[in-house]
């Protein structure tokens, strides 16, 4: 159950270590795991039975508290491979995170460092044992939350003040995050995909150039291009047109990230506009693809609880397959805003909202959710090929197929 607005939930036996209090006054109490302090946040729900460490260092997950709604997380550990934001000094992703159970010591042959540990090194405060299904169940009747999450071990709450912060927050609506999460400089990513007891290889000889805009870029995004036979160029979110023309792109990648795109959009849209001129092949991904749909003249909105997890179904029109994905995102492109000429090429079955868009007569799209995984299911790998096809035929190269033949 959740607890009544203005009252403390007493879901504990024992004095509570973290608090976790909604912007309405209700007070959940749980055992303080992580960093300890307290921080303003959004509060969603992620639906993924695995990739918790992916899921938290997901540059797309700064300024909210993720709720896990699978019960047992930590008890694979953390390492240093499943990191997924690209400058892990810079802290990129969750600011918070709730558990159901307690979190247990590591078994997995691949652990380093036990969560909880992990947790306190990247400064984000957790708490456990409490109802995540009661929050669960909140959040998709009344809409993601803004909270305070706070940690202290000795159990002392200034109570009062944490509820004032809560109810004073701002929310995630008009806030620029990519800023805040983004590399801040140019650098060249050449590390390939995962490989079963090998570990992530390098590309030694690409034979392509994209330059990726980073306004929050996941490390397996990059991974698969470069699989794919390419250099990537990263710049930062605030590049201009100018700056990723002058590395003489073979193709232009517009990646994930946080907070409102129409903020983002203030300093994003104008370059994006001037690249789509250019008709070199433009590829979006979750804030990228909102990012490209505002250039195009459309509009986002934020949603009701957003959309977080790894086992949504999302239909793409231009094969009439459906594919199983990875979704993070709490705002959407309104496809009712779709100007003439911008087709929807894919939506989720969950509830019918965009899920991606291309532009007639030009090599540019995007999707809404996260074709890479890290965590999730691979369905859309054929996303990454659709983009360098487009490469291979400015160049009259051969195609690549987008799926295997099992697919």
């Amino acid at each position: 159950m959740t607890a009544p607005a203005n009252k403390t939930a007493p879901w504990t036996t024992t004095k509570p270590t973290a608090l976790l209090i909604l912007a309405d006054g209700t007070v959940i109490e749980g055992k303080g795991v992580g960093a300890t302090g307290a921080v303003e946040a959004e509060v969603c729900f992620n639906t993924a039975l695995t990739g918790y460490q992916e899921i938290l260092t997901d540059p797309s997950y700064a300024g909210q508290i993720v709720t896990f709604t699978f019960p047992h997380i930590g008890n694979v550990g953390t390492n240093n491979e499943d990191i997924e934001d690209l400058t892990p000094a810079n802290r990129a992703g969750a600011v918070g995170a709730v558990f159901k159970a307690d979190v247990t010591d590591p078994s997995n042959y691949r652990a380093a460092t036990h969560l909880d540990q992990w947790l306190k090194n990247r400064g984000v405060i957790a708490l456990s044992g409490i109802d995540t299904r009661a929050l669960t169940a909140l959040i998709r009747e009344t809409g993601a939350q803004n909270a305070v999450i706070a940690h202290d071990p000795s159990g002392e709450f200034d109570l009062p003040a944490l509820k004032k912060r809560a109810a004073a927050w701002h929310g995630l609506e008009n806030l620029d995050l990519a800023k805040e999460v983004t590399s801040g400089q140019t650098s060249v990513w050449t590390e390939t995909p995962w490989a079963w007891n090998t570990g992530y290889a390098t590309e030694e000889t690409p034979r392509y150039h994209i330059v990726a805009i980073d306004y929050g870029v996941k490390r397996n995004i990059l991974r698969l291009l470069a699989g794919l036979g390419a250099k990537v160029t990263v710049l930062p979110a605030t590049a201009t047109a100018e700056d990723v023309l002058a590395h003489n792109p073979d193709g232009i990648f517009l990646s994930n990230g946080p907070g409102d795109p129409a903020a983002t959009g203030e300093y994003a849209v104008p370059a994006i506009k001037k690249l789509i001129e250019t008709d070199i092949p433009l590829f979006g991904i979750c804030l990228g693809h909102q990012m490209l749909a505002l250039a195009l003249g459309a509009k986002t909105q934020k949603m009701h609880q957003g959309h977080h997890g790894a086992n949504h179904p999302v239909k793409d029109h231009t094969t009439g397959k459906v594919e199983i994905v990875s979704m993070n995102h709490g705002f959407a492109v309104d496809s009712a805003s779709l100007p003439k000429g911008v087709d929807e090429t894919h939506i989720s079955l969950f509830d019918g909202s965009n899920c991606g868009l291309r532009l007639a007569g030009k090599p540019v799209f995007s999707v809404q959710h996260h074709p890479e995984a890290s965590p999730g299911p691979q369905d859309s790998h054929y996303l990454f090929r659709r983009f360098f096809n487009l490469i291979r035929e400015k160049k009259g190269e051969p195609a690549l197929p987008e799926r295997s033949k099992a697919a």
